[in-house]
């Protein structure tokens, strides 16, 4: 992968690149920032530039290129096996071949995961000890890319601050975090931090007409969606997308609440209550997102909000019933919904109370 496939980070990239030329490159580095902005990407073509182009990196299967990564395990697996990269290596090039940009929720499936945990085991630790203690086939660097250092079992925390302490000869790590603070101390001060910030709309927008073909209006309107996350971007683009989905069951919501259908609302809180909690929870916060656009639509300022097409489309009949009598409430709903959600409440007690309270919120502007 080169740093021309990045999207936007030009700044980062100029900066990346100059390590390298300038035979700076820490022997541990931790690439931090929003979700999206493309910290795997960048982590991937600087482990590029450092290795040189070659056919095997183009396949990412270059001897001196190592991935660790969240893994599961699955009920195949033996009683004593502990779940290593290897054993998804294969799903995890995979996935690479269609791009850096990709979330755990997509590594998720990919795996095939239900409802198991991805973590970093101390199996995992070890096999990269034994991998890195290995010359380089090549004669120069050796790159290990981490993936998610956050999700290390302590274990595995702990055989990993080992081998940073102590790092094979012309190894460089790179660990690739969304959530830093979840790492030891110890980790983080053995590594040199390097902090990204979300990528432009005008980046963004760009790619989008560029790269995908996409009209400008369409991508301009993705652009602002995507709060500077080009996997978010992405997955607008996928047709029957999770938003699609979250969409329709916010619009039925809406309507049953209206029409005060309550059979109709039992039969919808029990097909959403099926959903895995992660999925719920996304939901939830979608759902959140769409009560704040509808009610910054009736200021008719278009600077104000960031919708699809086909949310603009519902929100002209829809957002007056989204008012100062209700937004506030309305909003307090799903956060609670969010909390107790995550806090493992009986899900369809929790979605049938808000299709309830709905009907009370949605209805009040015609009480007033």
């Amino acid at each position: 992968m080169t740093f021309e496939e990045v999207i936007g980070q030009d700044e980062a990239k100029q900066s990346l690149v100059k390590l390298i030329e300038e035979h700076r490159v820490p022997h541990a580095m931790l690439f931090c920032g929003p979700m999206g902005c493309g910290k795997k990407a960048l982590a991937l073509a600087f482990a590029s530039r450092l290795l040189g182009d070659s056919q095997l990196l183009r396949q990412w299967q270059h001897p001196d290129l190592h991935f660790s990564f969240p893994t599961i395990k699955k009920p195949t697996m033996g009683s004593d096996h502990q779940p290593v990269s290897d054993d998804y290596a294969q799903k995890w090039r995979e996935l690479l071949s269609d791009g850096a940009y990709f979330s755990i929720e997509q590594w998720m499936d990919a795996m095939g995961a239900e409802n198991q945990q991805a973590i970093i085991t101390g199996a995992e630790s070890d096999r990269l000890s034994r991998r890195l203690s290995i010359k380089a086939s090549q004669g120069g660097y050796k790159v290990c890319v981490m993936w998610l250092p956050e999700r290390m079992n302590v274990t595995s925390a702990n055989k990993i601050l080992k081998l940073l302490e102590e790092p094979p000869q012309q190894t460089v790590f790179i660990l690739v975090s969304e959530e830093p603070e979840k790492l030891l101390e110890t980790i983080r001060s053995r590594t040199q931090r390097f902090d990204f910030k979300r990528i432009s709309d005008e980046a963004i927008e760009q790619a989008l007409t560029e790269r995908r073909g996409i009209d400008a209006d369409t991508a301009h309107r993705i652009a602002r969606i995507a709060n500077g996350s080009w996997t978010a971007a992405l997955d607008s683009l996928r047709a029957g997308n999770e938003a699609s989905l979250f969409f329709d069951l916010f619009a039925m919501l809406m309507r049953y609440a209206y029409s005060k259908k309550v059979k109709e609302l039992k039969k919808w809180s029990e097909s959403v209550a099926a959903f895995g909690r992660e999925k719920q929870k996304r939901m939830i916060v979608y759902f959140n997102r769409m009560v704040r656009e509808s009610f910054m639509y009736n200021f008719r300022n278009p600077e104000l909000n960031y919708m699809t097409a086909n949310e603009e489309q519902f929100c002209t009949r829809f957002a007056p019933f989204i008012n100062e009598r209700n937004v506030m409430e309305l909003n307090e709903l799903f956060e609670r919904a969010l909390r107790d959600i995550s806090q493992n409440a009986n899900a369809k007690m929790v979605f049938f109370d808000i299709a309830l309270q709905t009907i009370i919120l949605i209805t009040r502007k015609q009480q007033a």
